[in-house]
C-alpha cells in the first residue's frame, strides 16, 4: 500500500514527520513517499522516497495562498491510497483528495486557533475574527477526514467533538540507547542550558535577570530573529551566556553532557491552552533523555510528569524569583539534581518514548487499511 505524507512548511528531515512517522511506516513495510516544498532533489532515505513539488514559497502569504493548489498537483501524481497531511494550509488539499476518493489523515501538530491569537505579524484587531473564521472552516473539513491525529489530550478531546476518529500520538523522543551520560563540565560555574528556537515565548529575558543573582552560566544553542538576539545581548547578564548559535544535533547531545539542568520555561499562551500546556514540544523530553533535571513551566501536563517522576522543578513563567530559587536549589543540592536527572532518563525509557507512540500509529494505519478492504469487497 502506498502512503504519502505531505508538508509545505516543515523541512524534509523534520523529526516528527520524517524520522518518526515516515520512517516507522517504511520499517513496517509500507511504500512511503514524503512530499515537501523545498525545491531540492529527489532522494530515498530510511526507506522513504522524498520528493519536492515545484513550489518554494518565498513568504508566509504565498505559502498560505498557493501551497494547497501546487501541492495538490504533485500529490495526485504520486497516486497514493492514503495521504497524511501536516499543515493547516493543506486542509483544502485534504478536501480535494477526499473528493478523489482518497483516504486522508490530518496530523494536528499545534492548536492553530490559539496560535493565531499569538501571531505578532497579524494585526491584533484581526486575530480573533481570523481565529474564529479558521476554526469554522477547519472544522468543516476535519469532520470529513478519515482520521485526525493530535499531540495533546486536550486537542484530541476538542477534535473528537468534530470527528470521533481522533487519535492521540504525542511527540515523545526516539530513544537514544547511548549509556554515556556522565557529566563532563569543564567550566568552573554550573551551566544551565536551552536548545531550540530562541524567541520571546521561552522567557530568555527572565532567565537572564535570574542569572544576575546566581553563580552560573547559560548555554544557549539555537536560532532566532536577529532583533530579538540583539535585545538579549544588550542585557547586563549576557556576559554569563555561552552562545553557540545553531549547532548540529549530535553536537547538542555532546554539549548537554556539560550542563547541570535544562530550561524549558515557556509562556502561558492560547497555543498552550493557558496553564494546561502542550506535549507537542519535545524540549522537556530531550533534557530528560539526556539525564538532566529540568526547570520548566508549571503547565498541568508538564507538572504531572515532573511530580510523578521527581525529575525537575516547575516555576511560573516570567517569575524571576521562582526561577532563581530553582536554579540555586539545584546548584546547592548536586546529589538531588543528579537523582532527578537519572529519574527523568528512566521515565523516557519507561513511558515517554516514540516506540510506544509508533505502535499507536501503525495500529491506526492497519485499521484504516482494513476498513478500505472491507469497503472494496
Amino acid at each position: 500500500m502506498r502512503i504519502c505524507h505531505v508538508t509545505s512548511v516543515h523541512q524534509r528531515y523534520d523529526t516528527r514527520i520524517f524520522h518518526k512517522e515516515c520512517t516507522s511506516l517504511a520499517n513496517a513495510g509500507y511504500d512511503v513517499t514524503l512530499l515537501v516544498a523545498d525545491g531540492k532533489k529527489e532522494e530515498v532515505r530510511n526507506g522513504v522516497k522524498i520528493v519536492s513539488a515545484n513550489c518554494v514559497p518565498t513568504s508566509r502569504y504565498k505559502r498560505i495562498l498557493l501551497s494547497g493548489h501546487v501541492m495538490f498537483g504533485a500529490a495526485r501524481q504520486i497516486d497514493a491510497e492514503i495521504y497524511h497531511l501536516h499543515d493547516p494550509e493543506l486542509l483544502p488539499l485534504g478536501k480535494k483528495l477526499k473528493r478523489c476518493g482518497k483516504k486522508v489523515i490530518f496530523d494536528s501538530h499545534e492548536n492553530v486557533s490559539g496560535q493565531i491569537m499569538g501571531k505578532e505579524w497579524i494585526p491584533k484587531i484581526l486575530r480573533l475574527p481570523i481565529s474564529i473564521a479558521y476554526t469554522i472552516y477547519a472544522n468543516h473539513i476535519l469532520e470529513k477526514m478519515d482520521y485526525i491525529i493530535a499531540v495533546t489530550p486536550t486537542m484530541v478531546m476538542n477534535l473528537g467533538k468534530i470527528n470521533s476518529r481522533s487519535e492521540l500520538i504525542t511527540n515523545y523522543p526516539i530513544i537514544n540507547t547511548s549509556k554515556h551520560y556522565d557529566k563532563t563540565n569543564i567550566h568552573e560555574d554550573p551551566i544551565f542550558v536551552f536548545a531550540g528556537g530562541i524567541s520571546k515565548q521561552w522567557c530568555h529575558k527572565t532567565i537572564l535577570k535570574a542569572l544576575k543573582k546566581v553563580n552560573a552560566k547559560y548555554l544557549l544553542m539555537g536560532w532566532g530573529e536577529s532583533s530579538y538576539l540583539a535585545d538579549l545581548k544588550n542585557d547586563f547578564s549576557w556576559e554569563k551566556v555561552i552562545f553557540l548559535g545553531k549547532v548540529p544535533q549530535e553536537e547538542v547531545k555532546e554539549q548537554l553532557k556539560n550542563c547541570m539542568a535544562g530550561l524549558a520555561v515557556l509562556e502561558y499562551s492560547p497555543n498552550t491552552n493557558g496553564k494546561i500546556g502542550t506535549l507537542g514540544n519535545t524540549k522537556l523530553f530531550e533534557y530528560m533523555q539526556a539525564g538532566l533535571p529540568v526547570i520548566c513551566t508549571d503547565f498541568i501536563l508538564w507538572k504531572d510528569i515532573i511530580d510523578k517522576w521527581n525529575c525537575g522543578l516547575c516555576v511560573s513563567p516570567n517569575n524571576i524569583e521562582e526561577l532563581r530559587q530553582a536554579m540555586s536549589y539545584l546548584i546547592d543540592n548536586p546529589n538531588i539534581a543528579s537523582t532527578m536527572g537519572a529519574n527523568g532518563r528512566k521515565a523516557i525509557f519507561s513511558e515517554y518514548n516514540w516506540g510506544i507512540e509508533e505502535k499507536k500509529l501503525l495500529n491506526l494505519y492497519e485499521c484504516l487499511f482494513k476498513s478500505d478492504k472491507a469497503q472494496t469487497h
